[in-house]
């Protein structure tokens, strides 16, 4: 997040794109609900009616993956309207005139046969989001597990630039993270590219400094796959032996059973997790991690908020903290690895990372810290962007919208999208052990329109076998007006409902994240 979380409560209008704030973020969801109660305007795009969209004052029930359009639409209206942010366009960025001729056929009409959102309210929410006072924009995977999710951050960030509203209290771009700890695991280099805090591998200082911080000669100048890249050379063969630590990938990544049969090509497995997951259950070697209340640490979060965490209980068994398990690893394998703590950790994390130069264990228990934190008198930085950006002028990246990998046919007529509910988490290795959880949510449902249901004599409650072109799988139907005609949705956290056995593997081009909102399907009755 450009931003804080507490920002949000403070802005005039706020812009939820593709995020189901009220299930998959409920605490940050207060913040939302506190703006709206000092008078700001909510327009949530979502192709699903949500929690947050019954609390909206403009719901735009888009198409799944039109994104690119409609938000090139608005930066139409705008421009059009003469209604953007001249000076700070003009002082801080660059390449506008590109926008302009890329957006000018973006007109209302052309993107309402494009999103099925009225032009008249695709005008609207454009001039509340450009006029208004301080305005945010929140998003999460709706935006980014597309093909073209990269593009759709670059949209994005185009109307804030050309509005204004970021680098600034109460506004911004603020991509919510979906896992407690995923924008810390990414800030350390958990990404095949870069270092910690973000230096990239091929800048040859970047590897210099990490050679030396590590005792080792030098250090590989080319970027490593991505877990979709990975899982495609193990399934060619050119990958050999695999490490999986704290991810589920047999429930979690898409065309799922392709990933089953590819990790069991491989000649060797290991999987480090707190439990015997359904990808664990194929590892030739489980090593025992220990969960959050078992060890010493930080967690970054999605603010950027770099926090302390404790241990309160002593691990069971031979479970041990993921980094004393890879220390002994690494020196098993002939690189001796000897850190005494977490906090030493922290130590060299401060020596190599700038942005957390002046984050320390003794400062962390005076109170969390926001990166970047060069120094160790910087009190932290609590938006980004001020003044200017990292690369000096903001840079306005015009981009087309484009179609989805795969659209409903005669044969699958129907588009399924899949995300999260309130009760569980991710693949449910955890919430689904807990004894109470299971209780609220006990069975995942397939959301179902009316007139779809219809079609196929379906009602509420009965069973539906749910086919792509990659798998099937059966599950209960809600028939609901939550979902509008021609898409359903679920979750991916039962694995009695391995929906990401469907979900379609096409990848963005830049991330190389998969399309998990958009794939065809067809629908039986059992």
């Amino acid at each position: 997040m450009t931003n804080t979380i507490k920002e949000i409560a403070g802005a005039n209008f706020i812009l939820a794109l593709g995020t189901n704030t009220t299930e998959a973020h409920p605490i940050i969801s207060l913040q939302v609900r506190k703006a709206m109660r000092s008078g700001a305007t909510l327009a949530v795009v979502d192709p699903r009616k949500t929690e947050l969209a019954d609390l909206a004052n403009y719901h735009l029930q888009i198409n799944s993956g039109s994104d690119i359009a409609l938000l090139n639409c608005m930066a139409n209206v705008i421009i059009a309207e003469e209604i953007w942010n001249k000076e700070f366009v003009q002082e801080r960025t660059e390449e506008f005139e590109a926008l302009k001729e890329m957006v000018a056929k973006y007109t209302p009409d052309y993107v309402e046969s494009i999103t099925g959102v009225s032009a008249e309210t695709i005008k609207a929410v454009a001039r509340g989001y450009a006029l208004a006072k301080n305005a945010t924009i929140l998003y999460t995977m709706g935006i980014t597990q597309h093909i073209c999710g990269t593009h759709n951050v670059f949209a994005v960030a185009n109307l804030a630039m050309l509005c204004g509203q970021i680098g600034k209290e109460f506004s911004g771009v603020n991509p919510l993270r979906g896992q407690n700890n995923v924008q810390g695991a990414c800030d350390m280099g958990a990404l095949p590219n870069v270092f910690t805090g973000y230096q990239p591998v091929t800048a040859e200082e970047s590897r210099a400094k990490f050679a030396s911080a590590w005792g080792v000669q030098d250090l590989p100048a080319k970027p490593g796959l991505t877990l979709g890249e990975l899982l495609d050379a193990a399934g060619t063969g050119d990958l050999k032996g695999m490490y999986i630590m704290g991810e589920n990938p047999v429930l979690s990544d898409p065309d799922a059973l392709h990933v089953t049969h590819v990790l069991e090509k491989l000649d060797f497995l290991v999987v480090q997790d707190i439990f015997l997951t359904e990808t664990a259950e194929l590892a030739d070697v489980v090593l025992p991690a220990v969960s959050f209340a078992e060890k010493d640490g930080t967690f970054s979060n999605t603010e950027r908020r770099v926090q302390r965490v404790r241990k309160a209980v002593q691990p069971e068994g031979n479970a041990k903290a993921d980094w004393e398990i890879i220390c002994l690893v690494a020196t098993a394998m002939g690189y001796p690895m000897q850190y005494s703590s977490a906090g030493e950790i922290m130590d060299e994390i401060a020596q190599v990372t700038p942005s957390y130069g002046g984050i320390s264990y003794a400062r962390l228990e005076q109170g969390s810290i926001q990166w970047p934190c060069p120094t160790s008198d910087h009190p932290g930085t609590k938006y980004l962007h001020s003044g200017k950006f990292s690369r000096g002028l903001g840079k306005f990246y015009p981009v087309e919208y484009v179609s989805p990998d795969e659209l409903p046919d005669v044969e699958y007529p129907l588009v399924l999208s899949t995300g999260r509910r309130l009760y569980h988490y991710h693949t449910g290795t955890m919430t689904q052990r807990t004894g109470a959880l299971e209780v609220a949510y006990p069975e995942e449902y397939l959301e179902i329109n009316s007139s779809d249901a219809e079609k196929i004599s379906v009602c509420d409650g009965d069973k539906v076998k749910v086919t792509s072109r990659r798998g099937s799988v059966e599950v209960a139907a809600r028939v609901t007006d939550t979902v509008t005609p021609g898409l359903v949705f679920t979750s991916f956290h039962y694995p009695e409902v391995a929906i990401n056995q469907l979900t379609n593997p096409a990848r963005d081009p830049i991330s190389k994240i998969p399309e998990f909102k958009v794939c065809a399907v067809k629908i039986t009755k059992l």
